[in-house]
């Protein structure tokens, strides 16, 4: 017995297409989304890697440096590194660019170091050392290949920034190793307005200063106490060395290293990864201003470091000076002052 096809049923079939159709739509609109989404991500991990200049140091300088630390890999070792590592960090006053050029950046015959200290990394990595070198300590520079071809003479006597000067990063490198017999596993370099730039994103950093600041050199003018600054404040900050102190640059150091520490907490203080928006200002801004080793110089690679650094707090951070005596030729130049800078250096082995 057939029974007949009422319009209800021809109704609902049609609900039924319809929302059918509505699936199809919501799926296609769905996945459309996720291809843009993860075009965009891709895009923007081709930026940020994109932003990094990288320089291929070890290539540069071969076999002629001190010995890696020896190692013994084992079989359950964790997927991020965490063996200790030294990575030298310079400041450097490169004029290349208008903002860079209307924070105080060097004169035309090229960049200098303005600011160098050696980082490092303790094994397990809750715990670093800031070695911060005073640029105006005289050594011994090495022969250095020149980024044009050939070489640069030996030169005894010479202030420490006139390496990077002379052959950029590669010899910055190899005068440092060459003074500390450390190897150093990876080189950062950022500019003016690359720190200035990174402070701003962050928000500005609070530092408490224990004098009056009056720098007609920096341009900063600051009472004692704690003051919330913003880029340009920052980084007149770590360049002050005139009206503090002796006006040398040992002065210098001490407000750079306040700022190290300010910065780490100011960091550690948002929480990034909740704000994806901001973490991506953020990382635009680190990595626009960023020179590195080619072992440094894509976005993977720094996140890996990055992430291996999860464990160490601001006040795992130690910061030091290495030490130094009035030079005996020039009472406006130090030397290292041995045997204590010598130890230093050892413990960094």
């Amino acid at each position: 017995m057939f029974l007949p096809v009422t319009g209800h049923h021809g109704d609902e079939g049609s609900a039924v297409g319809r929302r059918s159709r509505a699936l199809k739509i919501a799926g296609l609109t769905l996945a459309g989304t996720l291809v843009l989404g993860a075009g965009a991500a891709g895009w923007a991990y081709w930026h940020l890697s994109d932003n990094i200049t990288g320089v291929d140091i070890d290539n540069a300088l071969g076999d002629d440096r001190p010995p890696k630390p020896v190692t013994t890999p084992s079989p359950s070792a964790p997927a991020l590194p965490s063996e200790a590592v030294n990575i030298l960090v310079l400041g450097s006053d490169s004029r290349s660019g208008e903002e860079n050029r209307r924070l105080g950046g060097g004169d035309s015959s090229g960049a200098r170091s303005d600011t160098a200290m050696v980082v490092h990394l303790d094994a397990g990595r809750t715990s670093a050392t800031v070695v911060s070198i005073p640029r105006d300590t005289l050594v011994s520079r090495p022969s250095c290949p020149r980024p044009s071809g050939g070489s640069t003479a030996v030169s005894h006597r010479s202030m420490f920034n006139s390496a990077y000067e002379v052959g950029g990063p590669v010899c910055a490198v190899k005068t440092v190793e060459a003074m500390t017999n450390v190897r150093m596993d990876h080189y950062l370099e950022i500019d003016f307005s690359g720190f200035a730039r990174l402070v701003d994103a962050l928000g500005g950093v609070t530092v408490t200063t224990d004098e009056d600041i009056a720098d007609e050199d920096s341009h900063l003018r600051l009472k004692a106490g704690t003051h919330h600054l913003d880029g340009t404040r920052a980084l007149a900050l770590a360049r002050t060395r005139h009206g503090i102190g002796d006006g040398s640059d040992l002065g210098r150091i001490g407000l750079q290293q306040k700022l190290v520490k300010a910065l780490l907490e100011q960091i550690a203080s948002q929480d990034l990864l909740t704000d994806p928006a901001k973490l991506y200002r953020v990382a635009d801004t680190v990595t626009a201003g960023l020179t590195t080793d080619t072992g440094l110089d894509s976005l993977s690679e720094l996140t890996r470091l990055g992430q291996s650094l999860k464990g160490l707090s601001a006040s795992g951070v130690r910061t030091v000076m290495m030490p130094v005596v009035r030079a005996p030729s020039d009472p406006n130049r130090v030397v290292a002052e041995e045997p204590e800078a010598g130890k230093l250096w050892e413990s960094l082995r």
